[in-house]
């Protein structure tokens, strides 16, 4: 009878698992936890409202992505960290616009 060598890859090897196994080999780490944060925003009249308070608020580090509701004026920014108030005031100031405040739930 013949001997069979069975060679296992660490994960550092190699990345073609695919995890059926039970492994999780070759899995990508996870990402930073997602946030969403809502904000109150206030004097948006305009899609070039929402560019420039879009834009501003982008240039922040972890923001991943901002979607405005001109009707209401809330703000939701996704990103890959907790973001201060403070910063997100300074961000919709100069976008030229007032930032109400964070919008809890």
């Amino acid at each position: 009878m013949s001997e069979t060598t069975v060679t296992v890859e660490s994960a550092a090897e190699t990345s073609s698992c695919c995890g059926s196994c039970g492994t999780n080999a070759g899995a990508a780490p996870a990402a930073e936890s997602a946030r969403t944060s809502v904000f109150q925003v206030k004097g948006m009249t305009c899609g070039h409202c929402v560019t420039s308070v879009t834009a501003e608020l982008k240039k922040l580090d972890g923001v991943e992505d901002v979607a405005v509701d001109l009707a209401t004026g809330r703000v939701t920014v996704g990103s890959t960290r907790a973001l201060a108030d403070s910063e997100v005031a300074a961000a919709v100031d100069e976008a030229g616009y007032d930032l109400v405040g964070r919008v809890e739930g």
